[in-house]
């Protein structure tokens, strides 16, 4: 079974993890050499427009959730990741933001399990 989390680009690299940062910006401040990324995937990210709608703002997640999950069916960067799941035992989603529970990091993940389960059923 292949592990699949999430976690900010500021915490350190695990041994085996294939690292995907999910950010459409590079984190501030942070070399690539910090970084540890295998994988910048800009595109499965939200838009730019949904991002700056979005702006972090706790009450908005809800509805970002459901508008990310939207541009999410119609993204074709999300077989990327599925691929990238299939050959990799330890898979980690790479994001910025402050938040640990509001965040697109998280939906993606959840999108991404939900088509998991969707597949074995």
């Amino acid at each position: 079974m292949h592990h699949l989390t999430i976690k900010r680009v500021y915490e350190k690299a695990a041994k085996n993890e294939y690292r995907i940062l999910v950010d459409r910006l590079w984190p501030r401040g942070v070399t690539k050499e910090r970084a540890a990324i295998d994988l910048w995937l800009k595109d499965v990210a939200p838009s730019t427009e949904l991002r700056k709608w979005f702006g972090h703002d706790p009450i908005r997640f809800s509805e970002f959730r459901s508008r990310y999950t939207e541009e999410l069916t119609q993204n074709s960067a999300v077989t990327t990741v599925i691929d990238i799941l299939a050959e990799h035992e330890q898979v980690t989603l790479i994001y910025a933001a402050k938040s640990e529970t509001i965040n697109h990091a998280i939906v993606l993940k959840e999108y991404l399990e939900s088509m998991r389960m969707t597949k074995r059923s």
